[in-house]
């Protein structure tokens, strides 16, 4: 079983997905998406941190053209009388305007902000808005809402690897792995 050391504290890891079964879904998910979008230019958004792994991957395997486009979202919670508000805010500012869009995600956990980004891009005028994901966390989702590609189903709390983890820890494994045992240093999925 492998492990990560952070900060003198050492983790056991336990692989769910290798780099070999990750390269390959990738693969098999770029043929799907290139079959779908045949003969039409791919506008593909990845939603950071966590989809810049995967899109990078991804889009290398696609066939006819892409466009790359990357944007962060931003939660915030106000308070209001009886409760509170999130609000989601992304920068930049895309020009989707007839564009056939692929939004690619590193987690589609509750659905919430991608649903937010798919109305969004639609009242924009986008021709088209398909989800890409690598895990799906469909056990969490808060709204009714399909990923048009996944990689992988997991119901993991917390995994690390292929670009997913927190700022300083695991995002660079090559695999993708769930922290076993005890509680990782922090939630950055």
């Amino acid at each position: 079983m492998p492990e990560i050391v952070h900060k003198d504290v050492k983790y056991q890891l336990e692989i769910v997905a290798t780099a070999e079964q990750i390269q390959k879904r990738v693969r098999e998910m770029a043929r799907q998406i290139s079959d779908d979008f045949r003969g039409e230019l791919i506008y593909a958004i990845a939603v950071l941190e966590d989809g810049f792994m995967f899109m990078s991957d991804l889009v290398r395997a696609l066939e006819g053209d892409v466009v790359c486009q990357f944007l962060k979202t931003y939660v915030t919670e106000q308070p209001r009388q009886g409760g509170s508000t999130r609000e989601i805010f992304f920068r930049p500012e895309l020009e989707v305007i007839g564009k056939h869009v692929l939004l690619v995600q590193g987690v589609l956990q509750t659905g919430i902000t991608c649903d937010f980004l798919i109305r969004h891009m639609s009242s924009c005028g986008a021709a088209s808005v398909r989800i890409a994901t690598f895990i799906d966390r469909s056990t969490d989702r808060r709204i009714l809402l399909r990923a048009d590609y996944f990689g992988f189903l997991l119901d993991h709390r917390y995994v690390v690897g292929y670009g997913l983890g927190s700022a300083d820890f695991g995002r660079n494994l090559p695999y993708l792995a769930v922290v076993a045992g005890q509680a990782p240093p922090s939630q950055g999925v």
